[in-house]
């Protein structure tokens, strides 16, 4: 498993897609791309446009941030190549399904981030068991000033333990600035 990190607009994307690409002329192979977002309004929807535009036509995409870990163990005997965007963004669409319309002053973090750990366990044990070439994408949000906000802060505090437990299993991970890949681990 390969993990690329960076800030928002960093080239962590086009770096993941550059490699699996480059695997997948390398072996012959298919690629799955697992994108994680989901249209919320005009603004995403056309980002989300922008990215399928920007990949190879020929990629199958699957869209979805539940049970990835079960994805990712139903596709990679037919997918040799596989890339998940974004782990953050799937943190907060789950972050926000387990929250509902609930007040986040009231939100008991600890057990929303026990649901959320769940998840992220299933990912790391069905990348860990697979035989396909994974390239995870996630934000660094560690690079920041602390939110104001109790939701932004917590949020931040779920997604870098997320973060590390995914850096930890990779053997590469790539950290992006400015469109520049630095390699850290591997």
């Amino acid at each position: 498993m390969i993990l690329v990190t960076g800030g928002a607009r960093s080239g962590k994307s086009r770096l993941a897609e550059k490699m699996a690409n480059q695997r997948a002329i390398r072996d012959g192979a298919d690629v799955l791309y697992i994108a994680t977002s989901v249209a919320t309004d005009a603004e995403m929807t056309l980002r989300i446009e922008q990215h399928k535009q920007a990949r190879p036509a020929h990629w199958k995409t699957h869209e979805g941030y539940r049970q990835l870990g079960n994805e990712i163990r139903q596709q990679s005997t037919n997918f040799p190549v596989i890339v998940l965007e974004c782990i953050t963004t799937m943190l907060t669409n789950l972050l926000f399904d387990q929250a509902g319309d609930a007040d986040p002053e009231k939100l008991d973090y600890d057990a929303i981030e026990q649901r959320l750990s769940l998840e992220i366990d299933d990912l790391l044990q069905a990348c860990a068991s697979s035989e396909s070439h994974i390239i995870i994408v996630t934000n660094e949000l560690g690079c920041g000033i602390v939110p104001e906000y109790t939701l932004a802060r917590r949020f931040l505090d779920i997604a870098g333990r997320v973060n590390q437990r995914l850096a930890e299993q990779a053997q590469e991970v790539h950290f992006v600035v400015s469109g520049i890949d630095m390699k850290i681990k591997g």
